[in-house]
């Protein structure tokens, strides 16, 4: 079974560094967007987070979580 997440965030952002680590380490493929790169991938963020602009987004199927805890 592949397990896949997307991941947005911010280069400069711990969190979504450690986030995407964690997630690599549990056996995941990871896609990053970095919502910095162009504003297409920080306004498709935007719709999965309702508007908070709090990175990193994950998203895995239909369940996404916003922000990363370091669990």
């Amino acid at each position: 079974m592949d397990r896949k997440i997307v991941v947005y965030g911010k280069e400069a952002c711990p969190f979504t560094k450690k986030a995407r680590e964690v997630y690599v380490r549990r056996g995941y493929t990871v896609e990053y967007i970095d919502v910095m790169e162009n504003e297409a991938s920080l306004e498709n963020m935007l719709v999965y987070s309702k508007g908070e602009r709090v990175v990193p987004v994950i998203v895995e199927g239909d369940s996404v979580s916003i922000g990363f805890g370091g669990t």
